[in-house]
């Protein structure tokens, strides 16, 4: 089944329903946007010569065009390679030519960075609203092309904050499955309601796209095509019952932002993409009320494996809220999930392990890389590279990525733990833990600190609530952690960062 077929059924059914907003106004309707994507799609195969399966990428910032690329691609019977815009040149060239991409649509901006990046596999970069752009809008429109649940519709790569990008194949039958799950499980759209994109439409929020064309809902975008606060609750009282994606230093900022705004103009807020810390959450809530939801996934089973809803998460009345509270939720109904062992055996409530997931949800492999495809899907399980502990009630708790878990004289410290507990100090706005090689113990704990406050006070606060041998054994302070274009922690710049710093003579790992 081919996903453009929801934009094809809705501009015939219900064509006068807006589809698109820009900005705090209606921009394009069902019917309008459904012809744009037919006459579009008919020049990627007549004029581009485009033949099913072909790879076609976007490398642009937030806009209604990118939709109608979107549903175009899917509409012609090809696959999607959404990049992110803040790229490099070299990396989105890089994806242009791992990915085979034959055409590609840019931004204004952004064709030149490409231009002197691109790959010889790269046929046509195109400009989005440019004069060959709006020349293919002229074109015959075509039929939704016929496809398998198992074609390739979206090739995901991954942020590739270490080693090169991977290309996560997602099919029309996984996007499909992960649309479904998300209208059903975290935030029920009717027709009419609307999500603003004010993170990336390469990723997590372009995902959702789909269960809001799906049910005719309306996809808008900031006019800044970015996240500023008050802009974004602006929008809100626009958009009422408006949804939207967001990382959690996203909601931290909405939060800390001081603008005023009805939180009942929100529908639902999700966050993902990160865990967000416990006193973090409790601010959010306080602010917005049960308007939040967590979702916990990856792109290789895109934005879908656990979720909290909006009612666990506002359930203040609960005995184990709080612990709820710090979980990523129970699995969808669409997955199987299990916390495994280094042989894959699956471990019982409260044993640490690797998070793995299945079904029809899960991507079917890395483009190009048979190695790392059998190594993620090893026994048909996706190997999330999470760990994370189920509780007696089924909720999953992350713990670490497992290459973030520090071995300290033999034992286990996972710095989520340790972040959480120096994040109740008010003069701490952000922190980060990792492991510093050390001769005789392994590794010892480092905290990376935004902030103001003593370290004899951060360890008071850590010696009152963890083990004495998890508390950091030295405390960097600095104006900003590092962090990728979707605000995800560079842990591995970090540890760059700390390699190059002097021994501290401080206090042994055993203090």
């Amino acid at each position: 089944m081919n996903l453009a077929l929801w934009l094809d059924r809705a501009g015939r059914g219900d064509p006068q329903r807006p589809a698109l907003g820009l900005g705090d106004r209606a921009f394009r309707n069902y019917g309008e946007t459904a012809a744009r994507v037919a006459r579009l799609a008919g020049a990627l195969r007549s004029r581009l010569r485009l033949s099913p399966g072909d790879r076609v990428a976007v490398a642009a910032k937030n806009s209604p065009d990118y939709l109608e690329i979107l549903y175009a691609i899917w509409h012609a019977g090809l696959a999607a390679v959404p990049a992110n815009a803040k790229l490099h040149g070299a990396e989105l060239g890089y994806i242009l030519e791992h990915s085979g991409a034959r055409v590609c649509f840019a931004s204004e901006g952004i064709g030149g960075e490409i231009a002197s990046h691109a790959p010889k596999n790269l046929e046509r970069l195109i400009t989005i609203g440019g004069a060959e752009y709006e020349q293919l809008l002229a074109a015959d429109a075509m039929p939704v092309a016929p496809c398998a649940r198992s074609d390739l519709a979206w090739l995901f790569y991954t942020s590739g904050t270490t080693g090169r990008p991977k290309g996560a194949m997602l099919t029309h039958g996984v996007l499909a499955a992960a649309g479904h799950a998300h209208a059903a499980e975290v935030d029920r759209i009717v027709p009419g309601d609307p999500i603003l994109h004010a993170a990336p439409m390469s990723h997590g929020s372009g995902l959702y796209i789909l269960a809001h064309v799906m049910l005719r809902g309306v996809n808008v975008v900031p006019e800044s095509a970015g996240f500023e606060p008050e802009e974004i609750f602006r929008l809100a009282a626009a958009w009422p019952r408006t949804s939207m994606f967001a990382a959690p230093t996203m909601v931290k900022r909405l939060v800390e932002s001081g603008v005023d705004c009805d939180p009942r103009n929100f529908r639902t807020i999700v966050w993902g993409g990160a865990p967000m810390y416990v006193e973090d959450a409790l601010k959010a809530l306080d602010r917005f009320g049960p308007r939040l939801a967590q979702i916990y996934g990856q792109g290789e089973s895109p934005m879908t494996i656990t979720y909290l809803s909006k009612e666990e998460i506002a359930d203040r009345e609960h005995p184990r809220w709080l612990e709820r509270l710090a979980s990523a939720g129970r699995p969808y109904g669409c997955v199987e999930v299990m916390v495994a062992d280094a042989e894959d055996r699956a471990l019982a409530g409260g044993e640490t392990g690797e998070i793995l997931c299945r079904g029809d949800v899960v991507m079917v492999g890395y483009w190009q890389n048979p190695e790392a495809s059998a190594a993620s899907l090893k026994g048909g399980w996706l190997h999330t590279g999470d760990v994370g502990a189920f509780d007696a009630d089924g909720y999953l708790t992350l713990k670490d990525r497992s290459k973030d878990l520090i071995i300290s004289g033999g034992s286990n410290i996972y710095p989520r733990e340790v972040e959480e507990v120096l994040l109740k100090h008010a003069g701490v706005r952000e922190v980060s833990v990792i492991g510093r090689p050390d001769r005789e113990w392994g590794e010892v704990v480092v905290a990376y600190v935004v902030g103001d406050a003593k370290p004899a006070d951060l360890d008071a606060l850590c010696l009152a609530a963890i083990a004495r041998f998890k508390r950091p054994k030295d405390y960097v302070f600095i104006e900003a952690l590092p962090k990728n274009n979707y605000g995800k922690i560079l842990k591995t710049e970090l540890r760059t960062v700390d390699a190059k710093r002097e021994p501290l003579a401080g206090r042994p790992a055993s203090a």
